[in-house]
């Protein structure tokens, strides 16, 4: 498992989110939702039809638009694992 990161180009709040998640260790897959219209339909699936980045998906848990601490938080919680890798 890693976490997936959904991100778009010139999205000042994608990069400081991904960062922030550059100084973890956690396995990040990154997701252009320019790039990927799947990647966007999962996105506006869960940000209430809008293709809001970023947006994060930690096993089941999506988030819109988090903290590097809810990140965090739902890694604890859905992939503990990957705080040991």
């Amino acid at each position: 498992m890693m976490i997936e990161f959904y991100w778009r180009p010139g999205c000042a709040f994608c990069m400081a989110l991904r960062a922030r998640l550059d100084r973890t260790s956690l396995p990040v897959r990154d997701v252009n939702i320019w790039e990927d219209a799947d990647a966007a339909a999962r996105v506006r699936s869960v940000a209430d039809g809008n293709e809001t980045v970023p947006t994060v998906f930690v096993g089941p848990a999506a988030l819109v638009n988090p903290t590097i601490d809810e990140v965090m938080a739902a890694v604890r919680t859905h992939a503990p694992e990957l705080l040991a890798s």
